[in-house]
């Protein structure tokens, strides 16, 4: 069972610093655009990237499946390139299956990750607790 000390400390306690995009949004969005032709997109900040604590079996089933054991949360959405979610909401993501400094990829969506952020650790159950709605 997660624990709300738990959620807490993923949203708001002290995690490894990391250098998100510093350039322009614009510069960010057209770095994405021809990295990832014709893929949604959705400009974060405030964005923590969170490195799952997995077993084995779960390790290995993510492999398989072509997925990372990461996901993205942010405090911000700047942009969405679909409109599926408005400024200023957080989002968390689904699992990753690439991951650049300025840029964390799920299946349908290139999180664009503007100004710094944070990377931690966190297990399955912390991370996905957050829902929307």
């Amino acid at each position: 069972m997660v624990t709300l000390e738990e959620i807490s400390q993923l949203l708001y306690g002290a995690g490894e610093e990391v250098a998100g995009w510093q350039g322009t949004q614009d510069e960010l969005i057209a770095l994405a655009a021809k990295a990832f032709p014709g893929k949604a997109f959705c400009v974060v900040r405030q964005w923590i990237l969170i490195d799952l604590t997995v077993n084995p079996a779960e390790k290995e089933k993510l492999d398989g499946l072509g997925l990372l054991p990461a996901t993205l949360f942010a405090h911000e959405i700047v942009l969405d390139s679909k409109n599926r979610f408005q400024p200023s909401m957080w989002v968390r993501s689904n699992f990753g299956i690439s991951y650049s400094p300025y840029m964390f990829e799920t299946k349908k969506t290139v999180y664009l990750l503007l100004g710094p952020g944070l990377r931690k650790e966190a297990s399955i159950g912390a991370a996905f607790s957050m829902k929307a709605g």
